[in-house]
């Protein structure tokens, strides 16, 4: 698979990275009951393919997700770059609560370790900013850890601009992982731009949209813990709104075979900032499907098509 490198000399990732928030399985923000069994299938299915790295986060399930990915990778920790993410915790009570206080990270960073069964991570990400505590303060701290060789790399997740330049002031951010989509585009505005002018790489996430943009979106398919249930994304107007979107895209997309969720990763794909996009998957099918987005040549007659159907679909 394709490769490109991630930030100023970084490594080189595959364009497509496996996302394992889905196979955190049940909690607050799941996406409902998953097969372990078939989730370890999954990640080792998209290994087989070639995707070279994973994403994952000490949230997700707290720490459910982290413990599956050990598994999966066992005996291959050495061909997989690993990326988890800190900053989220459990409050007590089952809920995920912002907490970048450095105390905090430190302490997360030793129980990722241990769930992931390494003496490193290759990649280090504060979750979401904490509006209680100074950013300053955390990045200090994530830069700590590196000096220390917890982690190889260090970076940031729904950051803006402000944010990513009091952090390069400490030291650089690797990179950003930001939601970018064909519905969701309001980081290609000055982030994106940003990234790509510092040599910050750029790992998108849902670049389907939390799989609004697959083309088999089904609501009433969803299982009554699907934290989806409660997004604004999955709400009228937006839900109609992108549904009518993907009707429209089908006939463009038809002419190359594909599926839209192909094309909407390819889309992702073709931002010159964006170094990977993250795609989920909680079986083989999905993972067999979603891989066929690398090899996904947009023509340019596609790409004006998809911008004047875009300029109608901002959410």
């Amino acid at each position: 698979m394709l490769t490109r490198q991630l930030g100023k000399n970084g490594p080189h990732l595959t364009i497509i990275g496996f996302g394992a928030w889905a196979v955190g399985g049940p909690w607050e923000w799941g996406w409902g009951k998953v097969d372990d069994s078939e989730s370890i299938r999954a990640i080792q299915t998209a290994i087989d393919y070639g995707i070279n790295w994973i994403d994952t986060a000490a949230v997700y399930g707290f720490g459910h997700s982290e413990k599956i990915v050990a598994k999966a990778i066992k005996g291959n920790r050495d061909k997989i770059f690993i990326a988890t993410k800190c900053g989220l915790v459990d409050d007590g009570a089952g809920h995920a609560a912002n907490n970048n206080k450095p105390e905090s990270i430190s302490k997360e960073i030793e129980d990722s370790l241990r769930r992931l069964e390494t003496d490193y991570i290759d990649l280090y990400q504060i979750h979401w900013p904490d509006p209680e505590t100074p950013v300053e303060e955390s990045w200090l701290m994530m830069a700590k850890l590196k000096e220390e060789g917890k982690v190889r790399f260090i970076g940031a997740s729904n950051f803006d601009v402000p944010l990513i330049e009091k952090c390069m002031q400490i030291a650089p951010v690797q990179s950003l992982q930001p939601p970018y989509s064909m519905i969701r585009r309001e980081y290609a505005e000055e982030v994106l731009p940003y990234c790509l002018r510092n040599e910050i790489g750029v790992v998108a996430y849902s670049p389907m949209q939390a799989g609004l943009l697959t083309g088999k979106f089904n609501i009433n398919k969803l299982a009554p813990d699907d934290w989806r249930l409660k997004g604004n994304y999955f709400r009228e107007p937006i839900l109609g709104k992108a549904l009518n979107l993907v009707e429209k895209l089908k006939p463009i997309v038809e002419k190359q075979n594909r599926c839209v969720g192909q094309q909407a990763v390819a889309w992702v794909l073709q931002n010159p900032a964006v170094t990977s996009a993250i795609v989920g998957a909680r079986n083989e099918v999905q993972v067999k499907e979603n891989i066929k987005a690398a090899e996904y040549v947009m023509t340019d007659e596609e790409m004006k098509m998809i911008d004047e159907l875009l300029k109608f679909y901002q959410l």
